[in-house]
């Protein structure tokens, strides 16, 4: 066996975890259909320019601060990355998280399941940040989830899906 082993395959080029060329195609049209809807929410609602963020795991709800405006939407916890130790977990795994906020990450290991994909089925695996946005988009499509964010918590980010967005204006 190579030294040079490859995330979830054996190293010798014939195990790639399950990640068909139509399952990369279809990530890659995630993470592109996440990229079009952030930039859809940067426009209306100036997402990203949020003065503060809060998560409730009791309500599930996701509220960005703004000076004009509150935004609102029901959310689900999709899973972490540790920049320290560079390692994703589905929150699905993490027996930290309400049951109640692991439903879609559920889905994705279903489709992962399904589709026998290591890393979907995998509790927690080395990753980059990127892996875990890729992971997000797959979960935002899957899913149909209206957006996601990454909240930093420390050295892990804690990586949401959110639903139908609500504005109110800030009294």
């Amino acid at each position: 066996m190579s030294i040079f082993r490859r995330p979830f395959g054996r190293g010798d080029g014939n195990d790639d975890g399950g990640e068909t060329p139509e399952f990369k195609a279809f990530l890659e049209g995630s993470v592109e259909g996440l990229r079009l809807q952030t930039g859809a929410h940067q426009g209306t609602w100036h997402f990203g320019k949020e003065e503060r963020w809060d998560f409730s795991q009791d309500t599930g709800e996701l509220v960005f601060t703004f000076p004009d405006k509150i935004v609102r939407a029901p959310s689900q916890i999709i899973g972490s990355f540790d920049s320290r130790t560079g390692t994703w977990m589905w929150a699905w795994a993490n027996s930290s998280i309400s049951e109640s906020l692991t439903r879609d990450s559920l889905r994705v290991r279903q489709y992962g399941e399904q589709n026998h994909i290591l890393r979907l089925t995998s509790p927690e695996w080395s990753a980059e940040e990127m892996d875990a946005w890729h992971m997000t988009a797959l979960a935002c499509r899957l899913c149909c989830s209206n957006g996601a964010y990454r909240g930093p918590a420390g050295t892990t980010f804690v990586f949401i899906t959110f639903g139908e967005v609500q504005l109110s204006k800030r009294i």
